[in-house]
């Protein structure tokens, strides 16, 4: 066997090995060592390739891929920096426990620290921000293709194994980096896999049991990637506790509608207020997921540091920022969910949240009938969407969804990078979403992060696509306007504010994208409802920093004066 019949040979058990461990889809940032991969991906049967050059925008196209559909995605670059550019997806992916297969291709070992051009240590080049890694050896007669096919079922085992995350496997190849197109790969039989499942144990069924008898419970749901299932449903109707659902957690849409009383979409409002969180603290919290995108909640918990507070999680890491859990069950949340409990009656504690509930939209109907702010053209976007998965930006515009976001039986799915929380690489991860997703998609994002990834819209130019972009354009980072920071004049614009003047319409023409310029609300309602005729729209939605403070400050003004005079 030739060189060139065994490295088509290697590269092709590589990526057939993947597709039978369940790999469906790869991203691939085109160079030149990584060539004989980037061949076999492409004539893989069971395997969509999806292009980007930006080895940056890449990671983060992947990540979506990865988020949205709760499947492996194979990354593949290029030796060098190429590899490099992977990082910050990389490390929001391993905390936010989203499973990737990320491929780097090296050069060989005798050209490794030696001078050699696009050639840098990639050993372990992401340390301990993926779960595993691997560097393996040149691809040559001598190396049986079993040992491959092991190191990859353990890549994709670890990957899919809880707390899910991503692996990094270094592929050296020596030139000449051709394969031969009229060889084909006949699998010899690949390892079965078996995964294990994480229930309740008898004990464990007996404590929940226990605790969840408890009439003043709070049941509180995180960020979650995949759909829930009607047993989700059947368990909270019998609970009868108030669940405080955090936008990621998916079921403020698509809701039964029998269960509409015990949804609580406006926690992060009424924790703001002094007199409701002395009246409303519980005896028993139960939380299932990370912990919530609102910082009142994460406040109102280290305050009143519940006596039982269960934190339902698959992985052995606890995720505790505040040092108030006392109980760490590890099992899947489907078995929480399965878990069999009596129905109970309506409590007054329940009843309470449900009405200070209604209280607050109410009060945001009002507001926005009167407003004009960024919180208020976000309210009037959501009340515009139906059957669509929307990405949402840090900083603010995941914080207006937790305020404005009102549940819903529509049918949108809401996706962030709150791994890391960063404002990085959020156009490409929408991009990521959409193409998992398959239907429209909207990416809800404010000026400076959609910047820092302008260059993800390249995806537009090498696949199909169907995503709208909402820039909240208000000129710099409108989040520091609402920390203490603010009230120190000298510097902030220069530090945190940072203007920069930008505006939008001609990147919009450089993609070849539709593009709508929004001041008012009728204007936000005409963009939204015009058809699309690209793949890509852009609606810049154009506010004040300074008002968008003062107008929220008066939402929370006048939901206290209601509070107050209706029910405390």
């Amino acid at each position: 066997m030739t060189n060139l019949e065994f490295l088509t040979e290697y590269v092709s058990a590589f990526t057939h090995s993947l597709v039978q461990l369940g790999v469906k889809n790869t991203v691939i940032s085109p160079g030149s060592r990584s060539t004989p991969l980037a061949y076999a991906c492409m004539r893989q049967e069971g395997l969509t390739v999806y292009r980007q050059i930006d080895e940056r925008a890449a990671a983060y196209f992947a990540l979506g891929l990865a988020k949205a559909s709760g499947e492996p995605v194979m990354l593949l670059c290029t030796s060098g920096t190429a590899a490099a550019n992977y990082f910050p997806a990389i490390v929001e992916a391993y905390y936010a426990r989203i499973p990737l297969i990320v491929v780097t291709a090296d050069r060989p070992h005798e050209l490794r620290d030696v001078g050699a051009p696009q050639a840098i240590n990639q050993l372990n080049l992401f340390g301990s921000h993926v779960k595993w890694s691997v560097d393996l050896p040149m691809p040559e007669q001598e190396n049986r293709l079993a040992f491959l096919g092991r190191h990859l079922h353990r890549s994709v085992a670890s990957a899919k194994t809880e707390p899910k995350g991503p692996v990094h496997i270094n592929v050296p190849f020596r030139e000449p980096l051709r394969i031969d197109f009229g060889q084909h790969y006949e699998s010899r039989g690949e390892i079965a896999h078996f995964e294990a499942e994480l229930t309740l144990s008898k004990e464990m069924k007996k404590f929940l049991k226990e605790k969840l008898t408890q009439e003043k419970g709070l049941l509180i749901i995180g960020e979650m990637t995949g759909a829930l299932p009607e047993e989700f449903w059947e368990f909270i109707r019998r609970l009868q506790w108030p669940v405080l659902a955090d936008p990621l957690s998916n079921i403020r849409a698509n809701i039964d509608p029998s269960c509409q009383g015990l949804i609580i979409d406006s926690y992060d409002a009424l924790l703001k207020n002094e007199a409701f969180k002395k009246s409303m603290v519980p005896d028993v919290v139960l939380r299932v997921g990370p912990q919530p995108v609102s910082k009142p909640l994460s406040l109102f918990l280290a305050a009143i540091k519940p006596e039982t507070y269960i934190v339902i999680d698959e992985s052995a890491m606890l995720r505790d920022a505040q040092s108030v859990v006392t109980h760490h069950v590890q099992a899947s949340f489907e078995s929480l969910w399965q878990l069999p409990i009596e129905t109970k009656q309506e409590t007054s504690y329940r009843l309470k949240w449900t009405k200070a509930k209604d209280i607050y939209w109410q009060v945001v109907e009002r507001h926005c009938e009167e407003e004009k702010d960024e919180g208020v053209l976000a309210s009037l976007f959501f009340k515009e969407l139906d059957a669509c998965d929307m990405v949402v930006g840090s900083s603010m515009p995941i914080r207006d969804v937790d305020t404005f976001f009102q549940a819903t039986k529509r049918d949108v799915r809401i996706y962030a990078n709150r791994g890391a929380n960063g404002i990085d690489g959020v156009v490409s991860t929408a991009f990521g979403v959409q193409a998992a997703g398959n239907r429209p998609a909207y990416l809800f994002i404010g000026d400076l992060s959609f910047l820092h990834d302008m260059n993800g819209l390249i995806a537009s130019k090498m696949q199909a696509t169907d995503l709208t972009i909402i820039i909240m354009n208000n000129d710099g980072g409108g989040i520091f306007s609402y920390l203490p920071q603010s009230q120190e004049e000298r510097h902030f614009e220069e530090l945190f504010g940072t203007p920069t003047g930008l505006t939008f319409g001609e990147a919009a023409k450089m993609y070849d994208a539709d593009y709508a310029a929004v001041e008012t609300k009728e204007q936000l309602v005409s963009a939204l409802r015009t058809p699309k005729q690209k793949q890509v729209k852009i609606i810049e939605v154009f506010t004040d920093r300074q008002e968008n403070v003062q107008v929220h400050r008066r939402l929370w003004e006048r939901l206290n004066e209601e509070l107050e005079k209706q029910w405390m």
